[in-house]
């Protein structure tokens, strides 16, 4: 059977790094095994939930290379979630509670100081007619829990192989707010059921989720999916990120001019048995991609990594997978590459190519020192003439050296940064050609 996943963020902001791990696991799962993905926004809390987050999310994902079969919204099912909501409360799965968050926060601290679990007491049930009247009269709403069973529940997990879970050991989960607004847990179990979800790819913090969600496809008399539990992201420090996610949204990382495949490659690979590396399309990442070669120990998600995955990706691109884009920088036809074969070792990201084909256009910003003035006065007057290859830089700083008798930095330094205004970069060898003579005089007489 050919898999269906969902990736099912809620639209109350963009989408980040920590996001992005289940997302592309499951778009990687569903594109290995011939499936199914469906994007899915959670945007049952309408106060919060904007179109404008949707659209960036949509935006974010198209970015990245990610496609989907096809878009649905939990806010236009709230019929469909009253009506199983119903067939539960008939079947006395789902109960009324009138505790305020107040109550239950008291009741909470009461038993963690007797040493007991925080688990709900189960005390609605025990109302009368007479006390629920009494709430109702003080203008109480109630909020509406599921009954479990109370029992162990098994499955195998893609990822953490058999998994229990005591349901006895958790609380009735609210899956009706007082408000009566929908909590994710009901409805995204109505939506796996009713859009045929087969699998359900996320992070490990939901592993306790699962038990109480398989109890909720038995009440509804529905084959559960199968869960997978990926591992979660660290800081290279170990410690989490949650606190630092809206650091790397993926606008942000889009912003900071990463290509997609370096974000890609670095996501699906950190935290698995395969080597992180640059993989140089969506294709290959995904031929690659093995979801039993997640680790269960945290992925270490480090930005220098990231950054230095990126200028490694650049580094092995081929000058036509970019000349299109080398246009769009301005860069004219009959430079774009050789100035990509020069330069593209010495730049972090794409747009750094700009540099150094206006430094070959003669838009270079020269810098001499004042010490300098006389040794480049010097180098000006051995400049060569006529047209120039990989062998002048050499010939020409020889015949510099001799004259001079100046040798290693202090020859080569004040040379580049009178050619360039850049104290490192590109290979001079290879460079010298593309600025010319022309150029190379006007620098030196700057």
């Amino acid at each position: 059977m050919k898999p269906v996943v969902r990736f099912a963020p809620s639209p109350t902001g963009n989408i980040h790094i920590g996001n992005l791990r289940p997302a592309l696991i499951n778009w990687l799962y569903a594109q290995k095994h011939d499936g199914t993905f469906i994007l899915r926004f959670d945007d049952t809390d309408k106060n919060r939930s904007k179109q404008e987050y949707m659209d960036n999310i949509r935006e974010d994902l198209t970015w990245l290379g990610l496609t989907w079969d096809r878009i649905e919204q939990q806010s236009t099912r709230f019929d469909r979630y009253e009506a199983v909501a119903q067939e539960l409360r008939d079947k006395d799965l789902l109960y009324a509670c009138y505790e305020t968050s107040d109550e239950l926060d008291f009741k909470r601290k009461r038993q963690m100081a007797r040493s007991m679990p925080p688990v709900y007491d189960r005390a609605a049930l025990k109302l009368t007619a007479d006390e629920i009247a009494a709430f109702e009269a003080e203008g109480r709403k109630p909020h509406w829990r599921f009954k479990m069973q109370q029992k162990v529940v098994v499955w195998q997990d893609l990822v953490r192989g058999e998994q229990h879970i005591d349901t006895g050991s958790l609380s009735d989960p609210v899956l009706i707010r007082a408000d009566g607004t929908w909590l994710y847990t009901l409805a995204s179990i109505i939506d796996d059921i009713d859009m045929g979800v087969t699998h359900i790819i996320r992070g490990e913090d939901h592993v306790a989720n699962t038990g109480v969600q398989l109890e909720i496809f038995e009440a509804l008399n529905a084959t559960p999916p199968t869960f997978g539990h990926h591992n979660l992201l660290v800081g290279k420090d170990g410690e989490g990120l949650s606190k630092r996610l809206g650091s790397l949204s993926i606008r942000e990382l889009r912003e900071r001019e990463l290509e997609p495949m370096s974000v890609l490659s670095l996501s699906a690979t950190i935290g698995s048995s395969n080597p992180v590396k640059p993989y140089a399309d969506i294709a290959t990442l995904s031929a690659d991609f093995d979801i039993s070669k997640l680790s269960r120990a945290p992925a270490r998600f480090d930005a220098d990594e990231l950054n230095s995955l990126n200028a490694k990706l650049l580094h092995e691109t081929d000058f036509a997978d970019v000349k299109t884009r080398l246009a769009d920088l301005g860069i004219a036809d009959e430079l774009a590459q050789n100035i990509w074969t020069a330069t593209k070792a010495n730049i972090v990201k794409f747009s750094d190519v700009k540099i150094w084909a206006d430094i070959a256009q003669g838009k270079a910003k020269p810098i001499v020192a004042a010490d300098d003035k006389d040794f480049i006065a010097t180098a000006l007057s051995l400049l060569p003439a006529g047209d120039y290859d990989e062998t002048t830089w050499g010939k020409w700083t020889k015949a510099i050296k001799d004259a001079t008798e100046r040798k290693g930095k202090t020859l080569f330094m004040p040379l580049r940064l009178a050619l360039t205004g850049l104290s490192h970069g590109a290979e001079l060898k290879t460079l010298l050609p593309l600025i010319g003579e022309a150029n190379a005089k006007k620098y030196l007489t700057s």
